[in-house]
Protein backbone atom coordinates (compact mmCIF):
# COMPACT_ATOMS: atom_id res chain seq x y z
CA UNK A 1 0.00 0.00 0.00
CA UNK A 2 1.58 3.46 -1.04
CA UNK A 3 0.21 6.55 0.63
CA UNK A 4 -2.30 8.90 -1.19
CA UNK A 5 -0.27 12.11 -2.72
CA UNK A 6 -1.19 14.66 -0.15
CA UNK A 7 -3.73 17.78 -1.51
CA UNK A 8 -2.29 20.69 -2.67
CA UNK A 9 -3.38 22.66 0.74
CA UNK A 10 -1.32 23.50 4.44
CA UNK A 11 -0.52 20.20 5.00
CA UNK A 12 -0.20 18.94 8.86
CA UNK A 13 2.87 17.33 8.07
CA UNK A 14 5.12 19.92 6.36
CA UNK A 15 7.79 21.40 7.53
CA UNK A 16 6.33 24.86 7.03
CA UNK A 17 5.70 27.67 4.68
CA UNK A 18 8.82 27.62 2.35
CA UNK A 19 8.76 31.37 1.98
CA UNK A 20 8.72 32.09 5.98
CA UNK A 21 11.13 29.15 6.69
CA UNK A 22 9.03 28.35 10.04
CA UNK A 23 6.75 25.49 10.28
CA UNK A 24 2.78 26.50 10.71
CA UNK A 25 -0.33 24.28 10.84
CA UNK A 26 -2.82 27.30 10.97
CA UNK A 27 -5.91 25.49 9.70
CA UNK A 28 -9.08 24.40 11.39
CA UNK A 29 -8.51 20.84 13.54
CA UNK A 30 -11.02 19.10 11.07
CA UNK A 31 -8.31 20.19 8.04
CA UNK A 32 -5.49 19.30 10.49
CA UNK A 33 -7.06 15.59 11.07
CA UNK A 34 -7.68 14.77 7.75
CA UNK A 35 -4.47 15.81 6.55
CA UNK A 36 -2.99 13.40 9.20
CA UNK A 37 -4.59 10.75 8.71
CA UNK A 38 -3.83 10.73 4.96
CA UNK A 39 -0.37 10.80 5.78
CA UNK A 40 -0.56 8.04 7.54
CA UNK A 41 -3.21 6.47 4.78
CA UNK A 42 -0.83 3.10 4.59
CA UNK A 43 -0.50 2.60 8.92
CA UNK A 44 -2.24 -0.05 10.81
CA UNK A 45 -4.24 2.65 12.73
CA UNK A 46 -5.96 1.69 16.04
CA UNK A 47 -6.75 5.24 17.21
CA UNK A 48 -6.61 8.89 16.09
CA UNK A 49 -5.27 10.88 14.83
CA UNK A 50 -6.66 13.40 17.00
CA UNK A 51 -4.94 17.12 18.50
CA UNK A 52 -4.48 16.37 22.03
CA UNK A 53 -2.33 18.90 24.67
CA UNK A 54 1.26 17.72 25.57
CA UNK A 55 4.24 18.55 27.45
CA UNK A 56 7.59 18.21 25.09
CA UNK A 57 11.00 17.42 26.15
CA UNK A 58 12.57 20.93 27.27
CA UNK A 59 8.96 21.73 29.15
CA UNK A 60 7.03 23.46 26.84
CA UNK A 61 3.37 22.88 26.60
CA UNK A 62 1.98 22.91 23.64
CA UNK A 63 -0.83 21.26 20.89
CA UNK A 64 0.50 17.74 19.11
CA UNK A 65 -1.28 15.17 16.95
CA UNK A 66 -1.94 11.92 18.15
CA UNK A 67 -2.21 8.42 16.75
CA UNK A 68 -1.75 4.95 17.68
CA UNK A 69 -0.89 2.13 15.45
CA UNK A 70 0.29 -1.37 15.56
CA UNK A 71 3.89 -1.61 14.58
CA UNK A 72 2.84 -4.18 11.60
CA UNK A 73 3.78 -2.50 8.16
CA UNK A 74 1.30 -3.54 5.40
CA UNK A 75 3.17 -3.37 2.48
CA UNK A 76 5.53 -6.34 3.19
CA UNK A 77 6.05 -8.97 5.41
CA UNK A 78 9.01 -8.65 8.37
CA UNK A 79 11.91 -10.44 8.22
CA UNK A 80 13.93 -12.45 7.48
CA UNK A 81 16.67 -11.88 9.91
CA UNK A 82 19.15 -15.08 10.74
CA UNK A 83 20.24 -17.58 8.43
CA UNK A 84 19.60 -21.16 9.21
CA UNK A 85 22.95 -22.52 7.80
CA UNK A 86 26.00 -21.32 6.54
CA UNK A 87 25.17 -22.35 3.28
CA UNK A 88 22.21 -20.33 3.14
CA UNK A 89 22.20 -17.49 0.50
CA UNK A 90 21.83 -13.32 1.45
CA UNK A 91 17.39 -14.16 0.59
CA UNK A 92 17.75 -16.11 3.92
CA UNK A 93 18.62 -13.61 5.98
CA UNK A 94 19.08 -9.63 7.00
CA UNK A 95 21.70 -7.15 6.67
CA UNK A 96 23.92 -6.24 9.07
CA UNK A 97 25.65 -2.63 9.37
CA UNK A 98 29.47 -1.67 9.64
CA UNK A 99 31.63 1.71 9.29
CA UNK A 100 29.14 2.71 7.25
CA UNK A 101 28.45 -0.20 4.98
CA UNK A 102 25.24 -2.22 4.71
CA UNK A 103 26.39 -6.17 4.62
CA UNK A 104 24.04 -8.82 3.37
CA UNK A 105 24.13 -11.62 6.68
CA UNK A 106 23.52 -15.00 4.57
CA UNK A 107 25.62 -18.10 5.79
CA UNK A 108 28.59 -16.82 4.12
CA UNK A 109 28.93 -13.85 6.40
CA UNK A 110 27.82 -15.69 9.37
CA UNK A 111 31.13 -18.31 8.92
CA UNK A 112 33.29 -15.66 8.31
CA UNK A 113 32.53 -13.25 11.61
CA UNK A 114 35.99 -14.62 13.06
CA UNK A 115 37.91 -12.95 10.22
CA UNK A 116 35.32 -9.97 9.74
CA UNK A 117 35.79 -8.58 13.08
CA UNK A 118 39.52 -9.96 13.95
CA UNK A 119 38.25 -12.02 16.85
CA UNK A 120 38.52 -15.72 17.00
CA UNK A 121 35.90 -15.83 19.88
CA UNK A 122 33.39 -16.00 17.35
CA UNK A 123 31.82 -19.06 16.48
CA UNK A 124 28.10 -19.00 15.68
CA UNK A 125 27.43 -21.88 13.98
CA UNK A 126 28.31 -25.71 14.02
CA UNK A 127 31.37 -26.84 12.85
CA UNK A 128 30.15 -30.09 12.09
CA UNK A 129 26.08 -29.56 10.72
CA UNK A 130 26.81 -25.73 9.46
CA UNK A 131 23.54 -24.88 11.51
CA UNK A 132 23.14 -21.49 12.63
CA UNK A 133 22.88 -20.20 16.56
CA UNK A 134 19.66 -18.11 16.74
CA UNK A 135 17.52 -16.95 19.28
CA UNK A 136 13.97 -18.95 17.92
CA UNK A 137 11.99 -18.54 21.33
CA UNK A 138 9.97 -15.35 22.97
CA UNK A 139 12.19 -16.38 26.26
CA UNK A 140 15.68 -17.05 24.11
CA UNK A 141 14.70 -13.43 22.43
CA UNK A 142 14.16 -11.71 25.69
CA UNK A 143 17.41 -13.53 27.07
CA UNK A 144 19.68 -12.08 24.41
CA UNK A 145 17.94 -8.74 22.86
CA UNK A 146 18.81 -6.93 26.19
CA UNK A 147 22.14 -4.63 27.26
CA UNK A 148 23.58 -7.68 29.72
CA UNK A 149 23.27 -10.85 27.46
CA UNK A 150 22.61 -14.04 29.34
CA UNK A 151 25.75 -15.62 28.94
CA UNK A 152 23.72 -18.77 27.45
CA UNK A 153 23.41 -16.90 23.94
CA UNK A 154 26.39 -15.64 23.54
CA UNK A 155 27.62 -16.05 20.03
CA UNK A 156 23.66 -16.29 18.85
CA UNK A 157 22.25 -14.58 15.75
CA UNK A 158 19.63 -12.74 18.06
CA UNK A 159 15.79 -12.71 16.01
CA UNK A 160 12.96 -11.80 17.73
CA UNK A 161 9.42 -12.13 15.32
CA UNK A 162 6.45 -9.86 15.25
CA UNK A 163 4.13 -12.90 16.85
CA UNK A 164 6.23 -12.60 19.95
CA UNK A 165 4.02 -9.22 21.03
CA UNK A 166 0.89 -9.26 22.34
CA UNK A 167 -1.92 -9.01 20.18
CA UNK A 168 -3.01 -5.78 21.95
CA UNK A 169 0.35 -4.56 21.53
CA UNK A 170 0.54 -0.40 20.28
CA UNK A 171 2.15 2.68 20.34
CA UNK A 172 0.96 6.13 20.35
CA UNK A 173 3.00 8.83 18.73
CA UNK A 174 2.63 12.59 20.19
CA UNK A 175 4.02 14.98 18.03
CA UNK A 176 3.91 18.75 18.06
CA UNK A 177 1.66 20.50 15.73
CA UNK A 178 4.66 23.32 15.41
CA UNK A 179 8.19 22.46 16.12
CA UNK A 180 9.56 24.11 19.25
CA UNK A 181 13.01 24.93 18.79
CA UNK A 182 15.31 23.51 21.55
CA UNK A 183 18.31 25.63 22.88
CA UNK A 184 20.18 22.05 22.74
CA UNK A 185 19.67 19.83 20.82
CA UNK A 186 17.74 15.83 21.89
CA UNK A 187 19.02 12.80 21.59
CA UNK A 188 16.48 10.50 19.59
CA UNK A 189 17.50 8.00 22.09
CA UNK A 190 14.14 7.95 24.18
CA UNK A 191 11.67 8.70 21.49
CA UNK A 192 13.38 7.85 18.83
CA UNK A 193 14.16 9.51 15.89
CA UNK A 194 10.25 9.78 14.45
CA UNK A 195 7.68 7.76 12.64
CA UNK A 196 7.53 6.65 8.76
CA UNK A 197 4.28 7.31 7.20
CA UNK A 198 3.43 3.58 6.99
CA UNK A 199 3.67 3.61 11.42
CA UNK A 200 6.73 2.02 11.64
CA UNK A 201 9.15 4.02 14.06
CA UNK A 202 12.13 5.31 12.64
CA UNK A 203 14.07 4.49 15.89
CA UNK A 204 18.01 6.28 17.47
CA UNK A 205 21.23 4.18 16.42
CA UNK A 206 21.37 0.45 17.32
CA UNK A 207 23.56 -0.58 20.37
CA UNK A 208 25.89 -1.83 18.43
CA UNK A 209 28.81 -2.29 20.70
CA UNK A 210 27.16 -3.21 23.15
CA UNK A 211 25.39 -5.90 20.59
CA UNK A 212 28.85 -6.94 19.68
CA UNK A 213 30.55 -7.32 23.22
CA UNK A 214 28.57 -10.51 23.69
CA UNK A 215 29.22 -11.94 20.29
CA UNK A 216 26.18 -11.40 19.01
CA UNK A 217 24.47 -10.20 16.29
CA UNK A 218 20.70 -8.47 15.82
CA UNK A 219 20.93 -8.60 11.98
CA UNK A 220 17.72 -6.19 10.60
CA UNK A 221 15.45 -7.51 7.90
CA UNK A 222 15.93 -5.63 4.03
CA UNK A 223 13.75 -2.48 5.24
CA UNK A 224 16.20 -2.09 7.78
CA UNK A 225 14.12 -2.97 10.74
CA UNK A 226 13.80 -5.96 13.38
CA UNK A 227 11.76 -6.37 16.74
CA UNK A 228 12.06 -5.98 20.00
CA UNK A 229 9.23 -6.81 22.57
CA UNK A 230 9.08 -3.43 23.97
CA UNK A 231 8.15 -1.40 20.78
CA UNK A 232 7.52 -4.35 18.24
CA UNK A 233 8.81 -3.75 14.91
CA UNK A 234 11.23 -0.72 13.96
CA UNK A 235 13.93 0.75 11.86
CA UNK A 236 17.38 1.49 12.17
CA UNK A 237 18.11 2.20 9.09
CA UNK A 238 16.13 3.48 5.45
CA UNK A 239 16.08 1.73 2.34
CA UNK A 240 13.74 1.98 -0.53
CA UNK A 241 11.27 0.15 1.38
CA UNK A 242 9.58 3.60 2.08
CA UNK A 243 8.35 5.21 -1.12
CA UNK A 244 5.52 7.50 -0.58
CA UNK A 245 4.39 10.39 -2.82
CA UNK A 246 6.84 13.58 -2.75
CA UNK A 247 6.08 15.80 0.44
CA UNK A 248 4.39 19.44 -0.23
CA UNK A 249 5.95 22.06 1.58
CA UNK A 250 3.24 25.43 2.34
CA UNK A 251 0.52 25.59 0.47
CA UNK A 252 1.06 24.67 -3.23
CA UNK A 253 3.72 22.31 -4.01
CA UNK A 254 7.13 24.10 -5.28
CA UNK A 255 9.75 22.87 -6.92
CA UNK A 256 11.76 23.72 -4.04
CA UNK A 257 9.96 20.69 -2.55
CA UNK A 258 10.14 18.76 -5.15
CA UNK A 259 14.17 19.02 -5.02
CA UNK A 260 14.43 17.20 -1.88
CA UNK A 261 12.85 13.96 -2.87
CA UNK A 262 10.15 12.07 -0.79
CA UNK A 263 8.98 12.65 2.40
CA UNK A 264 9.17 9.12 4.23
CA UNK A 265 8.09 10.66 7.99
CA UNK A 266 7.82 12.76 10.62
CA UNK A 267 10.26 13.47 13.08
CA UNK A 268 9.37 13.79 16.76
CA UNK A 269 10.09 17.48 16.86
CA UNK A 270 7.50 17.65 14.52
CA UNK A 271 10.09 18.42 11.08
CA UNK A 272 9.99 16.26 8.52
CA UNK A 273 12.30 13.22 7.08
CA UNK A 274 13.21 13.03 3.64
CA UNK A 275 14.75 10.86 2.02
CA UNK A 276 18.44 10.50 2.31
CA UNK A 277 19.14 11.14 -1.72
CA UNK A 278 17.85 14.62 -3.04
CA UNK A 279 15.14 13.79 -6.04
CA UNK A 280 18.28 13.93 -8.39
CA UNK A 281 19.99 11.15 -6.81
CA UNK A 282 22.49 13.84 -5.05
CA UNK A 283 23.92 13.92 -1.64
CA UNK A 284 21.58 16.43 0.50
CA UNK A 285 24.54 19.48 0.59
CA UNK A 286 24.70 21.41 4.01
CA UNK A 287 23.64 18.94 6.69
CA UNK A 288 23.64 19.53 10.30
CA UNK A 289 24.94 17.45 12.91
CA UNK A 290 21.06 16.59 13.10
CA UNK A 291 20.80 15.60 9.31
CA UNK A 292 18.75 18.80 8.61
CA UNK A 293 19.16 21.63 6.28
CA UNK A 294 16.65 24.84 5.18
CA UNK A 295 18.19 25.59 1.87
CA UNK A 296 16.64 25.98 -1.67
CA UNK A 297 14.09 28.14 -0.45
CA UNK A 298 12.70 25.38 1.60
CA UNK A 299 11.80 25.27 5.41
CA UNK A 300 14.00 23.52 7.39
CA UNK A 301 13.61 19.71 7.44
CA UNK A 302 15.74 15.80 7.45
CA UNK A 303 17.52 13.82 5.44
CA UNK A 304 17.51 10.19 6.52
CA UNK A 305 21.29 9.01 7.21
CA UNK A 306 22.60 6.47 4.66
CA UNK A 307 21.45 2.90 5.17
CA UNK A 308 24.99 2.09 6.57
CA UNK A 309 25.30 4.87 8.89
CA UNK A 310 22.98 3.24 11.88
CA UNK A 311 21.87 6.80 12.41
CA UNK A 312 18.40 7.55 10.68
CA UNK A 313 19.00 11.25 12.43
CA UNK A 314 22.06 12.41 14.05
CA UNK A 315 19.71 14.50 16.93
CA UNK A 316 16.47 16.09 17.10
CA UNK A 317 16.66 20.34 16.14
CA UNK A 318 13.54 20.71 18.20
CA UNK A 319 11.71 19.43 21.37
CA UNK A 320 10.54 16.47 20.96
CA UNK A 321 7.27 14.67 21.91
CA UNK A 322 6.27 11.18 22.95
CA UNK A 323 6.04 7.84 21.94
CA UNK A 324 4.16 5.79 24.82
CA UNK A 325 3.32 1.87 25.18
CA UNK A 326 0.47 3.03 26.90
CA UNK A 327 -2.06 3.95 25.17
CA UNK A 328 -4.28 6.77 26.72
CA UNK A 329 -1.30 7.97 28.73
CA UNK A 330 -0.50 11.64 29.16
CA UNK A 331 2.19 12.83 26.91
CA UNK A 332 4.88 14.73 29.26
CA UNK A 333 8.39 14.24 27.66
CA UNK A 334 9.91 16.72 30.33
CA UNK A 335 9.37 14.32 32.91
CA UNK A 336 10.67 11.15 31.33
CA UNK A 337 14.83 9.89 31.89
CA UNK A 338 16.07 9.31 28.53
CA UNK A 339 15.84 5.71 26.94
CA UNK A 340 18.78 3.91 27.36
Amino acid sequence: MVPRKLTAMKSVLVAGLAACGTATFAQTSDDTVSEIATFFDSAYLIGGPEIVDCTLSGGTKTTCFSITVKADPQSYTPGPWCPANITDSAEAGGIWLRDGEVHDVDGAFIANLAEFYGDTDWQMFDPDTGDVRFTGSLEACEAAARPDVDPAYENYCVQCLPEYMPDDATVTYVIPLDPQTASLTQPTNFSGSGVAHNGIRLDGPAPIDAILAAHTIAPFDECGGHVNTHVGYHYHAVTDCLSPAPAIFGSVESTAAEQHGIQIGIAMDGYQIFSHLMADGSDPNDLDACNGHESDGAAYHYHAGAAGSNAILGCLAAEAGCALENKGAVCDASARPPRP
